[in-house]
């Protein structure tokens, strides 16, 4: 059987204020990206979601982002090298210190929000994650956005990338994501989601949002934990794989 990883961003929670519904997604989903506490969760979070995580053999990520809770990290901010090569480095540090704590390992690191589009497309900023990450652990793998520049940037650099797809999102005909100041730019149908998803992992092409086909390679499907429709997604997209004889797995 053909197999396919399947990630989710989760561990979004801070404080008495919940996001998302970790606890059932874990269940399903074979990677879990934990936000490390800039853009989102915090130390309590993390190490529940990281525990919750390892006990299913979930692989862990750590989900980095822009200092930026009240923007929930979706808004750009302008970092001098030096300064998100530390940011990067600290936030990496703080889930490695989580996970040794829980008995787990952090296998690779995906960026959020804005910075996780922006790097994908701006060499400069990308250079600081990069960097960044290869300081902490070479071995750490990059998730980034199949297709986008980064990807081919991380590689000449020592890393190895894992290139991500999102069966929750809209695409440009250009293979990039559409803005979600723009109507239509996440899927909250499990239809759609399941389509898409189906279609990344048998190699066709996806319909853009202007109605051109699109052909997106990837090792991975992400569904946002912060779409309200979260769990019906993944749910219909696993059963829609399987289905095609498609089962979600991190290779472990």
């Amino acid at each position: 059987m053909t197999t396919l990883d399947l990630n989710s961003d989760l561990g979004e929670s801070f404080g008495n204020w919940t996001m998302g519904n970790d606890t059932a997604v874990l269940d399903l989903v074979s990677s879990a990206n934990i936000a490390c506490g800039f853009h989102a969760g915090d130390p309590n979070v993390m190490l529940k979601t990281v525990s919750a995580a390892y006990s299913r053999g979930v692989r862990i990520g750590a989900h980095i982002g822009y200092r930026d809770l009240a923007g929930f990290g979706r808004r750009f901010i302008d970092y001098s090298h030096e300064d998100l090569v530390a940011e990067t480095i600290y936030q990496i540090g703080a889930i490695q210190a989580i996970a040794t704590a829980a008995g787990a390992t952090v296998e690779y690191v995906k960026p959020h929000g804005a910075l996780y589009n922006t790097i994908a497309v701006n060499p400069e900023p990308a250079a600081a994650v990069i960097e960044g990450i290869t300081r902490v652990d070479p071995t750490l793998k990059l998730m980034a956005l199949a297709g986008s520049p980064i990807v081919e940037q991380a590689r000449c650099m020592g890393l190895q990338v894992q290139q991500e797809a999102f069966a929750d999102r809209a695409y440009t005909a250009a293979g990039q994501l559409v803005s979600r100041s723009q109507p239509g730019a996440v899927h909250h149908d499990p239809q759609i989601a399941a389509a898409q998803a189906l279609a990344f992992a048998q190699g066709q092409p996806i319909k853009a949002i202007t109605g051109e086909e699109v052909l997106i390679k990837a090792d991975s499907l992400c569904v946002h934990g912060d779409n309200p429709a979260a769990l019906e997604l993944i749910k219909n997209i696993i059963s829609t794989l399987n289905t095609h004889g498609i089962k979600v797995s991190n290779g472990c």
